[in-house]
């Protein structure tokens, strides 16, 4: 058996891509709020805001995943820190927030697929598929307590670690509120929850990525260049498939 390499200042997914994502992911979930907040959130509405305007409902459905798959390393680097001080509130608080995470993805999957209906059968045939399987019972919908608990959780933690202070902890604390499901759409809630998430974590990723040494000057041309090839590499896989 191969023991592994002592590196005790190693730690996943570490300052760089930890304090990088808490920067992007909420500057792509506000972003993609502000897109849609003047059409009515429920489900209808939406897919006759799509229909009416697919390309502004499609990016912006699409900002909003990507950056809450961007907020995984975010949610793993805010729970680190606080486990350093409170080890049960960063156990859990990061667990619950991750599976929320995991659930407004699958979430996302089926928005894809009810656009993908306007736009191959029509809007009263997407209309009426989402509308007759609304509230099907799928695995998933046992983490929707995780989506609004685990936000709550972790702001208490990075106030209690003080890792936050009061205010920022109550803006992390906002995305609770934002609404989850299938086809939700934005409102002025939903902006706010997000405006709150930047006021929380883009400061603080800020602080993580200043924690600590500067990268090689090769590694700041190289990196870059390697996460964009592989992008590009995945991108063109997944297109193929």
């Amino acid at each position: 058996m191969v023991e592994p390499t002592n590196t005790p200042d190693f730690w996943f997914p570490g300052r760089w891509i930890g304090g990088t994502s808490m920067i992007i992911g909420p500057l792509l979930l506000l972003t993609a709020q502000i897109l849609i907040v003047e059409f009515d959130f429920f489900f209808p509405q939406q897919l006759t805001a799509y229909h009416a305007h697919p390309t502004r409902l499609a990016t912006a459905y699409n900002l909003f995943l990507a950056g809450n798959i961007l907020l995984w390393p975010a949610v793993l680097t805010v729970a680190r820190y606080i486990g350093q001080k409170k080890p049960m509130l960063g156990l859990w608080a990061g667990t619950l927030v991750m599976l929320g995470l995991f659930a407004r993805t699958f979430h996302y999957g089926i928005n894809h697929l009810a656009f993908q209906l306007v736009d191959v059968q029509n809007l009263e045939v997407a209309t009426k598929a989402v509308a007759d399987s609304y509230g099907a019972f799928h695995i998933v919908s046992v983490l929707s307590a995780a989506i609004m608990l685990g936000w709550i959780m972790l702001a208490f933690g990075a106030y209690r670690s003080g890792l936050l202070n009061l205010v920022h902890s109550i803006c992390l604390g906002l995305m609770s509120a934002l609404m989850l499901g299938v086809l939700k759409g934005a409102s002025p809630v939903s902006v706010l929850c997000t405006a709150g998430l930047c006021v929380a974590f883009i400061p603080l990723g800020i602080r993580v990525l200043s924690d600590g040494p500067k990268p090689d000057s090769r590694n700041i041309i190289l990196w870059p260049l390697a996460i964009l090839g592989t992008a590009a590499l995945m991108y063109f896989f997944g297109q193929a498939g």
